[in-house]
């Protein structure tokens, strides 16, 4: 059997993050995060280089799990995939992409935290989004309320 693989970023998160609620009752979150880049010069050593700047969503009860527990400047690794769209600016159609994450969590290797292994309620949630969910209307996310455990 083949081991089943996804697209996956690490980076932080570079603005605050927003919760919104679509008109189609799914819950959205999204942050600009940075993805920082290195380049390895002939003697061995690193370069340290820009890092780039991407939009990241997430969907439905994950959504709201990362709201409560993500802020800005959170290290994260996450697994999902890359969302390609247009969008119209100045009557022009602008190409854009932005990674739909599945999972997402703290980057172990720089964050310090508890873990709580209370369990959760037991329920499979898909958090795959539909065609219909991946609305861009910056206008409807909201602040998260909730703070995050996770100390950086």
């Amino acid at each position: 059997m083949t081991i089943d693989t996804q697209q996956s970023i690490s980076g932080f998160i570079a603005t605050q993050p927003r919760l919104s609620v679509g008109e189609n009752g799914v819950s959205r979150f999204h942050a600009r995060v940075g993805i920082e880049h290195a380049r390895q010069e002939p003697d061995g050593s690193f370069t340290q280089l820009e890092p780039t700047f991407h939009d990241l969503a997430i969907f439905r009860k994950t959504a709201e799990e990362a709201a409560a527990r993500f802020r800005k400047g959170d290290r994260f690794v996450a697994s999902g995939r890359i969302h390609e769209y247009t969008y119209e600016k100045d009557g022009q159609q602008v190409p854009a992409e932005e990674f739909i994450a599945s999972r997402i969590g703290h980057d172990l290797a720089r964050t310090r935290y508890e873990v709580d292994r209370t369990p959760r309620r037991p329920s499979v949630d898909h958090d795959a989004p539909s065609h219909d969910d991946l609305g861009h209307d910056a206008a409807t996310r909201a602040q998260p309320t909730s703070p995050t455990r996770a100390s950086v």
